[in-house]
């Protein structure tokens, strides 16, 4: 079974969630993302124990950062599935997808064109 999702996504697999950083998101809409959403194992599921709580909590910090500096932190989300889940996980990149187009671009993306020119 082949799963669509859209093609603006791009997956950075990591073997827990609880290796995601606070900086990797961060970074990300630095480089010019204009979301990323991290999904994980389902709560209470995590085979090294906690490592989706922990990126849950860091995922929630990455929010307020982003709501701090004025980019949105609506533009970060988590979400916890199985991993044997591939239409799920597809409905989801296409709910995260809709999400950033009402959104529009990373501020970022102006304050660095601005500057360019």
């Amino acid at each position: 079974m082949r799963i669509n999702y859209p093609g603006t996504i791009r997956i950075v697999r990591l073997p827990c969630t609880g290796k995601v950083d606070i900086i990797h998101i961060l970074r990300a809409f630095e480089k010019g993302a204009d979301g990323v959403y991290v999904v994980g194992c389902l709560e209470g599921e995590c085979r090294f124990e906690n490592g989706n709580l922990q990126a849950r909590k860091r995922v929630d910090q990455a929010k307020k950062i982003l709501d701090t500096i004025g980019i949105g932190g609506e533009r970060v989300w988590m979400y916890n599935l199985s991993s044997s889940d591939g239409p799920r996980f597809a409905e989801y990149a296409v709910e995260m997808t809709e999400k950033i187009k009402e959104l529009g671009p990373n501020p970022l993306k102006k304050a660095k064109e601005k500057m360019a020119a």
